[in-house]
């Protein structure tokens, strides 16, 4: 360079400012893709759970059914504190507990003067039909499992009378 040139003013150097870009686009395609696998995730597992609670709620219903016809058919004749659990793996994977429980009522009144018709007592029983499914291990509820992901357990009670 000659004396008499002008000089050219030195710019500083804009070195890495595109690596520092590339970073941060990465970084974000990454976040995205993370919650992108996670709500997959979470509805798969919220799909299966649906299955399967529809799946225990039939066999609920079923098992109730069973009892009823346990009490009123005479397969439990008192049915006080009975219990049977029904293995329901092949059919929907879900185990069900049937519990029957009677209590016997006394309807009717004896009349004791001419105004009032005269009823006889009568002897009525009412059963109450307790039915719980669960996908656990051996009995329902499977309180070893309530806490853990994929267990489903639903129940059904009806009341019925001898009558």
């Amino acid at each position: 360079m000659s004396p008499m040139s002008p000089m050219k003013p030195m710019r500083p150097r804009a070195e890495g400012f595109g690596v520092v870009a590339a970073l941060l686009v990465l970084v974000v395609l990454s976040v995205l893709g993370g919650a992108i696998a996670r709500m997959s995730w979470t509805q798969q597992v919220s799909s299966a759970q649906d299955i399967d609670a529809a799946r225990a709620q039939r066999a609920a219903n079923s098992g109730a059914e069973w009892g009823l016809y346990q009490a009123l058919r005479g397969g439990w004749t008192t049915c006080n504190n009975t219990s049977q659990t029904l293995d329901l793996r092949t059919e929907l994977g879900v185990w069900v507990t049937v519990s029957c429980n009677s209590a016997l009522y006394v309807e009717g009144e004896n009349g004791s003067n001419d105004e009032l018709p005269v009823y006889t007592n009568k002897n009525v029983r009412v059963f109450v039909i307790d039915a719980v499914a669960c996908n656990g291990t051996a009995t329902c509820p499977d309180n070893s499992r309530v806490t853990s992901v994929g267990y489903v357990e639903r129940r059904r009670q009806v009341q019925a009378t001898d009558q």
